[in-house]
Order: C-alpha cells, then sequence, then structure tokens
C-alpha cells in the first residue's frame, strides 16, 4: 500500500509543471507565492465500506472484496482506508498496528501490566455502563445526564492522559456521542491537573543536556498552561534575555499511551460489526485516527515542523503572528518557542482597553481561519481561547501547534464544490460531497439525506446573513448525523470544532458579530482573484445557473470582494508593517481582477460553449442586458489599471495565438 501511496504523491515541481486549463482551455501560468510542503497530494480515491441497518435509517452501500476486507480486523486495512480518503501523502508514519504491539510487548512484564491496565479499565467503564443501564431501567436515563456526564469527564481523568485525550476528541464527534455529553466533554480542554515543577525541570535538563541556570536565566514557578500531554512554562533565555515559552512533556507518558492503544484496538477488533451497522465503518478505523493523531502530538519535533510550516505559510502576512522556535532548545519532549505577549481573546474589555479595533481584528482572525483551510491545507486544529491571542498592533496571534490537520488539494477542492453547491441550492450534488470527503461509504445511496441536507440549509439560509450562525447549523447537522450512519473524518472533526471555537471567540468579542458577514466576503475574493484554474470553474459553476448568466450574483461578489478588502486594509497590523510584505499584501487595499479579466477573455476566445452562453446572458429575453454590463463595469472601473492590462495583453499576444492555432488544430482534428 505504501507503495502505491509513494507512485501517487505528487511533489511541488511536477505540480508547477502539470497542464492548467478550464474546460480543455489553457490558461497562462502565474508566479504565485510558493509554501512549504505540507505532507498533502493531489493522490486520492474513494472509499468503499459496507453499510447496514440497526435502528438508523438505511443507506446502501455496494459490498465488495474490499468491504469484507475492513471487517476482518486485518491490521493494515484501517491505515490503508484512511490514506486512501484523505488523499495525503506520508512516507514516515509514527503509528501503525505492529509498531503498538511491538513497543507494548517488548518489554518485561508486559502481559501481566497490560492484563491489570485492561482489567482497571474494565472495571470502572463497566461500572459506569452498569450505571447507565440502571437509570434506563428506572426511567431516570434523562433526568441524570448532566450527573452522568460529569461523572464520565471525571472518570476520563481518572484514567490518564490517554482517556483525557480520548475524551476531548469525543467532545467533538457528534456521530459517537450526544450532544449534552459533549459539552461537559469540553471542559477537558482546558481544564486539567499539572504535575509537579521539580519533575518538569528535569525533564528539561534530561533533553537539552544543560543545567535549567545554565540556560534559562528565569522560569515561572507556576505553570502558564496544563493539558492531558504536557505544560508550559514561561522562562528568559541566559544568552539573550528573550523571553520564551516552554513546553514540558508529561513524565512516563509514551509507555501509557503505547498500552492503551493496543488495548483500545484489541476491544475496537470485537466492535467493528457494531461499528459498522452504526457510523458505515469499523472501529479500528476511528482508533487508528485517533492513535496517529495522539503519536504526532507526542513527538515535539513534529510540533516544531509544525510551526515551521505555519511560518512558511504566513510569512509576509502583516495580520498574522506565529512564534518562532528554538530548535536548538528543543527536543522530542521539550519545545522551545518565542513568548507572545498578546492579550487572550476571553477578555474583551482588555482587547478594547489596548485600543484594538475589534471588527478589524475579528475580519483579520476569521480571514486567517479560512486561508488555512481553503488554502494551506494545513490549519490549527484547536484554536480554543487560550491558543489564540490578540496583539497590540492588531494582529492574531496563534500558539499550540501539536494539534494540527491536513486537508488534501482534492479535499479543498470539495469543500469549494460544496459551498457552489450550496449557493446553487444543488442539494444532491451536496449529499455527493458527503461521499467524496469520507462522510458516507462510497457507493452509498444518498436519496434518503438529500431532503434533509435541503431543511437544514434552507432553514439556516433562510434567516440571511444577519441570524446565520455555524452552531445552530452543527446542531441540526449532529442530529442528521445521529440518525444515519454518517462518520465524521477526523480531519473533518477538527475543522468543524475550529470553526465553532472561532465563531465562539467572536461572539465573546462582539456578540452582535456575523461570521458569515465576514466568511462571504473572503470566499468572494477568493474566487474571483485566484488564478487557481479550480477556482476558476467554481467561479463559472457559481456565475452560470442552469444554463443562464447570474448577473446579480456576479455584482453581490464584486461587493463583497471589495468590501473584504477595504476592511482587511483598514487594519491597523497592515500600515504599521515595517517588514517585508509579499505582494499580495502590497497590493490589499484594491481588488486586483486583471488576471481575472485575462482568464475571462481566452475562455470567451476559446471556449465555444461559454461563448454562446455569454451571448445569450447579453441578449436575454429578447433584448440587450446592456444596462447589467455597465452596472458590473461602474463597480469595477476604480480596480482595473486599462493601461496595464493593455500592456499584459500585448505581452501575452503570442501564447494567445499559440493556443488559438492549437485549438483551432485539435478542433479540426476531432472533426475528421
Amino acid at each position: 500500500m505504501m507503495n502505491l501511496i509513494h507512485s501517487n504523491c505528487i511533489n511541488r515541481s511536477q505540480i508547477s509543471s502539470s497542464p492548467v486549463s478550464i474546460h480543455g482551455v489553457p490558461l497562462p501560468r502565474r508566479n504565485k507565492k510558493k509554501h512549504s510542503a505540507v505532507r498533502v497530494s493531489n493522490f486520492a480515491a474513494s472509499s468503499t465500506e459496507v453499510v447496514a441497518d440497526n435502528g438508523r435509517r438505511s443507506l446502501t452501500a455496494p459490498v465488495d472484496s474490499k468491504s469484507r476486507a475492513l471487517t476482518s480486523g486485518m491490521s493494515s486495512s484501517a491505515l490503508e482506508q484512511l490514506d486512501i480518503e484523505r488523499g495525503v501523502c506520508i512516507p514516515f508514519r509514527k503509528y501503525s498496528p505492529e509498531t503498538v504491539r511491538n513497543k507494548v510487548l517488548e518489554s518485561r512484564g508486559a502481559v501481566a501490566s497490560l492484563i491489570l491496565r485492561g482489567v482497571k479499565i474494565v472495571w470502572k467503564l463497566g461500572l459506569y455502563w452498569s450505571s447507565l443501564m440502571y437509570d434506563c431501567l428506572v426511567g431516570r436515563d434523562k433526568e441524570v445526564v448532566p450527573f452522568r456526564a460529569r461523572q464520565l469527564r471525571n472518570l476520563l481523568c481518572d484514567l490518564g492522559p490517554s482517556f483525557i485525550k480520548a475524551g476531548q476528541v469525543l467532545a467533538n464527534r457528534p456521530d459517537i456521542i450526544r450532544e449534552d455529553y459533549m459539552n461537559e466533554l469540553c471542559i477537558l480542554q482546558d481544564d486539567v491537573p499539572p504535575f509537579p515543577n521539580q519533575v518538569a525541570f528535569k525533564i528539561i535538563e534530561e533533553e537539552l543536556g544543560q543545567p535549567l541556570e545554565a540556560l534559562f536565566s528565569k522560569i515561572s514557578s507556576r505553570t502558564i498552561a496544563a493539558a492531558s500531554l504536557g505544560q508550559v512554562y514561561r522562562a528568559t533565555l541566559r544568552s539573550s534575555g528573550e523571553d520564551v515559552a516552554i513546553k514540558v512533556q508529561r513524565p512516563q507518558i509514551e509507555p501509557i499511551i503505547y498500552r492503551d492503544l493496543f488495548l483500545f484496538r484489541t476491544l475496537a477488533s470485537f466492535l467493528n460489526g457494531i461499528s459498522i451497522q452504526k457510523l458505515g465503518c469499523n472501529a479500528e478505523l476511528i482508533v487508528d485516527e485517533f492513535g496517529e493523531k495522539l503519536l504526532e502530538e507526542l513527538d515535539y519535533t513534529l510540533e516544531a515542523r509544525n510551526i515551521e510550516d505555519f511560518l512558511e505559510n504566513f510569512k509576509g502576512d502583516p495580520t498574522v503572528k506565529i512564534p518562532l522556535v528554538y530548535k536548538n532548545l528543543s527536543g522530542s519532549r521539550v519545545l522551545v518557542m518565542e513568548w507572545i505577549d498578546g492579550i487572550r481573546c476571553t477578555d474583551p474589555q482588555a482587547i478594547k482597553n489596548a485600543g484594538i479595533d475589534v471588527n478589524g481584528f475579528l475580519t483579520v482572525g476569521v480571514s486567517a481561519a479560512l486561508r488555512q483551510l481553503l488554502e494551506f491545507g494545513l490549519f490549527h486544529g484547536d484554536p480554543h481561547p487560550g491558543n489564540i491571542f490578540a496583539m497590540r498592533d492588531g494582529r492574531i496571534a496563534y500558539v499550540d501547534f501539536g494539534n494540527v490537520a491536513v486537508l488534501s488539494q482534492q479535499n479543498k477542492q470539495i469543500l469549494i464544490d460544496a459551498v457552489v453547491h450550496a449557493v446553487n441550492e444543488d442539494y444532491a450534488e451536496m449529499a455527493n460531497d458527503f461521499t467524496r470527503l469520507g462522510f458516507l461509504a462510497s457507493g452509498t445511496d444518498v436519496s434518503p439525506i438529500i431532503p434533509a441536507l435541503e431543511a437544514i440549509w434552507q432553514n439556516s439560509a433562510g434567516k440571511g446573513l444577519s441570524d446565520f450562525n455555524f452552531r445552530s447549523v452543527t446542531g441540526q447537522f449532529n442530529k442528521l448525523v445521529y440518525n444515519y450512519p454518517i462518520r465524521i473524518p477526523e480531519r473533518f472533526s477538527l475543522v468543524i470544532r475550529s470553526l465553532l471555537t472561532q465563531e465562539g471567540i467572536c461572539f465573546t468579542l462582539k456578540p452582535d458579530f456575523k461570521f458569515l458577514e465576514v466568511a462571504y466576503p473572503y470566499v468572494a475574493k477568493r474566487l474571483l482573484t485566484d488564478p487557481n484554474p479550480a477556482l476558476r470553474e467554481r467561479l463559472i459553476q457559481v456565475l452560470f445557473k442552469d444554463g443562464v448568466f447570474q448577473w446579480k450574483r456576479l455584482e453581490n461578489l464584486i461587493v463583497l470582494a471589495k468590501e473584504n478588502v477595504a476592511k482587511m486594509s483598514s487594519n491597523p497590523a497592515i500600515q504599521l508593517k515595517n517588514g517585508p510584505i509579499s505582494r499580495s499584501w502590497q497590493t490589499v487595499s484594491k481588488l486586483d481582477l486583471t488576471d481575472t479579466i485575462k482568464d475571462g477573455a481566452r475562455l470567451v476566445l476559446f471556449d465555444e460553449g461559454i461563448r454562446r452562453q455569454l451571448l445569450l446572458a447579453l441578449t436575454e429575453d429578447s433584448k440587450l442586458h446592456v444596462e447589467e454590463l455597465v452596472d458590473v463595469y461602474k463597480l469595477v472601473e476604480d480596480d482595473i489599471n486599462i493601461p496595464a492590462v493593455a500592456m499584459e495583453v500585448v505581452q501575452d499576444f503570442p501564447n494567445v495565438v499559440r493556443d488559438f492555432l492549437l485549438s483551432w488544430s485539435n478542433s479540426v482534428l476531432s472533426d475528421r
């Protein structure tokens, strides 16, 4: 399988040399900002799983040899499924069932330790399960939900870091656990007891090979933050006097994690049948998703690499601050980063007292989140209020990069497809997008969920931008997930949590904030200005509905895009930036439609279908639509540099002639 993955991985040099076209029309290559390798390739394929009906409404999927392999408990099949579904190239993997098994069984007394740990887990979880069954028998299961949810949270804390982490994951999995339990488990993301300073300081010295006082002139006596896998201190470097944050891993946590993962997967092998009936996938796949992410978070060298990726992605962006990482002072259990001297997003009054424009800051935050999701495909998976800061110059700062998620190029394009299908109210295609993203097994009959999707979207979108919020949509979506065999892939559970958390931060800072009033302008600007051929294709899909050109929709896109530019350009972080700013930010005060106009002209010149549709749009209802054309021109006339466009057209004329001749010769040959 790994050979298959490697053979389908496309590196950046291969991507840059691949043909670029829309509707078969070649588009000119343009120099774009290069981002770091984000472990993403264009390789993707569909998944096939068995879905049966047991309490949920039945969605049928074909049964083939691959589906049977998923139920057979083969140790590698779940990981293969994840690789195919994600479309992400993984040249080296820290997690595999074989690695976990070998790590656990190689030590002396491993079997006895496993038995004792297994007995403890089964005993405590069994007692909890028995109490739930008793509640059902006496008919009080609904009235004691808050108490049982709190009891579950305390039980997970008592069972250790693996279960705390599992609770944090379950807090974002409506396909597995009820919403009221999810809300209680969210507390685990912020409220975990720290371990003693003496133990933490000893780990720092062991990892860095020097006494603490030789490296740091001072270090905080109390932890700044404590989480399931580690805790953070503030310190000052002796060599430079710079303030830094030191992240230290909990002692002896690795063998505990490996042992628990082994037990989780052993248990999962007995639950595959139930999981396939309820979620459309085997339980081992869910454990493998969890284990893979957990072991990545356990290695701080990977987190250091994540920080470097984010630094590269946001290089030249004056609105976002990513801390520097001191790799010479870091290891697998200790991470030293630049100290972020910002204001926590949980303190709106402090942000206002610092003179920060709240509207501008929120616009920057939403745009940064959408760039991570739709542009980079590498996004912060845990942006809770403790991990996001407001800098005094208006920038947004992120910390804690242990939990990040990667979206392949294909996944990003499908997400944009889903937005386009939502705009066009094409609910059948929205349902198919669920399958393409891995929420449903490949080949599943999606017709039963189309009416449910339509009801959710129309109920939410019908309120308008002023009342739309992700939490209400997610609440309705959770019911859909609970009623159908839908599994939320781990990376998308992080996307959902990320959007919900950041929307919650926005509401904390400004209760009447409208998330979509910022998100829509960003998406509009991206559709209109991004030269990516895939986005050009989506723009065409948005502008044409049932073969009819949507003049009003084009005007709305331009207005929204200009609104995004105006909000971003007014941010003090851009105006005060002294360092190097990338080309895209040097022109942020203006909506640059030059490339869009050139590509549009090429499409009209080469694509007969587009040309015919535009002519029909201009002569619809037996009249010339000159007025609409004039209205559109008035919207963009201040943003178009006519001499510059003319110069670029002249420079590109030989390429246009060549492409025209190639297109003409291809049409002649195809006719024969």
